[in-house]
């Protein structure tokens, strides 16, 4: 007689909703304590992604935030230093159904304390001012300069095409709330979307999944297409990604880019958030490329003092010969992507201090 083979195969989720509802029940009570900063951080980054893409989620899905939004007052008036992290968790549970109207009186208070308006940075207070105007409430009493500095930030393309992470990431979220992320045509100044193209294209030549996918957002959201080259990079990375169940502590993993990458595919139509999620504290783990373009054309370029000029047609052979077989193959599928020759003008560093501004050798 045979014998019964029991096999011991976890839960499966077999929906979308159900998946989502794993994650929001992992990031809650499985990865890091609830007092800590970088719990407000990560939960805060789900729930908004949960909330722009219009998440379809189980009846309890919410559930495990019941806790954090039954004292969210007591949170707020303590730690008024993470105002927006604690108001954009508590905005999207409720837009997300978890039943109770805090948000309203919540804006409310943030606005009576001035706490936007005691915001060094106009990126901050953009981010601040989206917040309370999901409530009604404008913190910073219409200040349509603000809107200006961020367009004319966003539009000198010149500072885009140098690696500057800081630059970028700003650009992508000037983007993000100048549209509603998404749910509104942002007004771009002329000039944007060649920043946006420009800081693309280096994210993809560092092979960078978490910026490129931002980036591939930022477009869609102006209304742009991204380069077919950037998302079908991108999208084979994000089959890569490594869901695994493991203890946490204080260090940190790449729960962003899964994040990011799986969002840029739901936005693209491409669906996303097709791992399974393990039982308990989870990690995630992003693929590790194995060369970093950007870093050795960069030396190249550094290499070619006196000789160095904006010009990529007389420079792509001299800079060839300095990258690695598997750089070139980037560099090739990037100058496809973009009109490489225009980004390589500014990357390329050709003015020096002392020489005539007014024209490249």
């Amino acid at each position: 007689m045979g014998s019964v083979l029991h096999l011991d195969v976890p839960f499966r989720q077999t929906t979308p909703a159900a998946r989502k509802s794993a994650m929001i029940q992992r990031f809650a009570q499985e990865r890091r304590v609830d007092n800590d900063v970088f719990w407000l951080k990560e939960n805060a980054e789900l729930l908004n992604l949960l909330d722009c893409t219009n998440a379809k989620l189980d009846d309890f899905a919410l559930a495990p935030l019941e806790a954090f939004y039954g004292d969210f007052e007591k949170r707020l008036g303590f730690f008024p230093q993470y105002y927006r992290f604690l108001l954009s968790l508590c905005l999207d549970l409720e837009d997300l159904g978890l039943p109770g109207g805090k948000g309203e009186e919540a804006v409310a208070w943030v606005a009576k304390q001035g706490l936007v308006t005691a915001e060094l940075s106009d990126l901050q207070r953009a981010e601040a001012r989206r917040l309370c105007l999901r409530r009604g409430i404008d913190p910073v009493n219409g200040d349509g300069a603000l809107d200006t500095r961020l367009r004319r930030f966003a539009s000198q393309k010149e500072t885009f095409a140098l690696p500057n992470k800081k630059a970028a990431y700003e650009l992508t979220h000037i983007v993000f709330y100048l549209s509603e992320y998404g749910r509104a045509m942002p007004d771009l100044a002329p000039g944007t979307v060649a920043s946006l193209l420009h800081a693309g294209t280096l994210a993809f030549l560092e092979l960078n999944t978490d910026l490129l996918s931002e980036f591939c957002i930022a477009l869609r959201f102006a209304g742009e297409t991204p380069p077919f080259e950037w998302e079908d990079w991108l999208f084979s990375q994000a089959r890569r990604f490594v869901v695994e169940a493991g203890e946490l502590g204080w260090a940190q993993d790449d729960y962003h880019p899964y994040l990011m990458v799986n969002w840029a595919l739901s936005v693209a139509g491409q669906g996303g958030f097709g791992a399974q999620i393990p039982e308990g504290p989870i990690c995630f783990r992003a693929p590790r490329p194995h060369v970093s373009p950007l870093r050795e054309l960069s030396e190249g370029l550094l290499a070619q003092d006196g000789v160095r000029c904006a010009d990529w047609y007389r420079m792509r052979d001299r800079l060839g010969e300095t990258l690695s077989d598997e750089a070139l193959a980037v560099v090739d599928v990037a100058e496809k992507a973009v009109d490489f020759e225009a980004f390589f003008a500014g990357f390329a560093r050709a003015a020096q201090p002392g020489q005539d501004f007014g024209g490249l050798r």
